[in-house]
């Protein structure tokens, strides 16, 4: 029996909260750009954030919790999580952070449909995969329809950096599936954080360097930035997230969480000014409603059920 609650106030009010900082994180990344390349950010808000994740788990259980059998997945997940915010990264040289707000969170679309291949208990229905494919309409009307399909080479690199989005999308999806699928998913939620931020640290800051993306201006909006992305985004949100997981029942916590590209949009409007377009606004919308038509499916079905029997009455 799961022993999970439902969602109280208390719950909803933390995810509101989370769902802000989520949807600010872009923002956080592309205003410290011109001090600081968005892949070194990366690398060392991870690294900063790893450390003290590191800390406090020796501070709570006067020990890292090692085990031999999350190695291999935790290595696969430190890689994953990196190659995501590798994109992330380098998405947002070209694209808007609110595009980027979006294509990222088609994360939950790319594990599902891992996921109705890898476990049979977790096989779509249709109405899943009718959310699926509102989602993939939703895909290119953002991408195809409207003021980016322009010729002009901003234009060009804007779809690319929306591309990279939704690849980052993609490999934060392979992340859930390998969580789910390994030994992850019954060990320390904080020791797969810390192996997730490790990576990130190594694997990028080595990218960092490789690629000569080491620029670092020491200004209050890179430093403001900074704090921000490593102590509240990195490490509070993450921690408060795995937190709730294990309190209350995941599936109303990551519907909740849809409102991320929401907050996401309207921060890059005011903090940033940047401009939205009408197919970007469909497509968005579209991608949204696809994802929770996913992610909501016994909700769904729950409602589609009571709206049939009082209408029998």
């Amino acid at each position: 029996m799961d022993s999970r609650k439902p969602l109280d106030g208390f719950a909803s009010s933390v995810m509101v909260g989370l769902c802000i900082i989520w949807g600010m994180q872009q923002v956080a990344i592309k205003s410290a750009a011109a001090d600081i390349t968005p892949l070194l950010q990366v690398a060392l808000r991870s690294g900063m954030a790893g450390l003290a994740v590191m800390i406090l788990m020796l501070i709570r259980q006067r020990k890292i919790p090692f085990s031999a059998q999350t190695l291999r997945p935790g290595l696969l997940v430190g890689l994953l999580f990196s190659v995501e915010f590798m994109f992330v990264a380098e998405g947002l040289r070209f694209t808007t952070a609110a595009h980027m707000a979006v294509f990222l969170y088609t994360a939950p679309i790319f594990a599902a449909l891992g996921l109705h291949f890898l476990v049979p208990e977790e096989r779509l229905s249709r109405l899943q995969w009718s959310g699926v494919g509102i989602t993939f309409l939703g895909v290119v009307v953002a991408f195809l329809f409207g003021g980016n399909n322009s010729t002009a080479p901003q234009a060009s690199n804007m779809l690319l950096g929306d591309f990279f989005g939704l690849l980052a999308g993609a490999f934060w999806g392979m992340t859930t599936i390998v969580v789910r699928r390994s030994a992850l998913s019954s060990g320390s939620a904080t020791m797969t954080l810390f192996y997730q931020l490790a990576g990130a640290f190594v694997l990028l800051g080595a990218m960092a360097l490789l690629t000569g993306q080491t620029q670092f201006r020491l200004t209050p909006v890179s430093v403001s930035s900074m704090v921000f992305q490593t102590v509240i985004v990195t490490f509070g949100s993450y921690l408060a997230w795995f937190s709730l997981m294990r309190r209350y029942q995941a599936s109303r916590l990551g519907i909740l969480s849809f409102m991320t590209p929401v907050f996401g949009i309207i921060a890059g409007v005011v903090f940033l000014h940047e401009p939205l377009k009408i197919n970007f606004i469909a497509g968005a919308l579209l991608i949204m409603l696809g994802i929770l038509t996913v992610s909501a499916e016994g909700m769904l079905r729950q409602w589609i059920a009571k709206r049939r029997l009082g209408k029998l009455r």
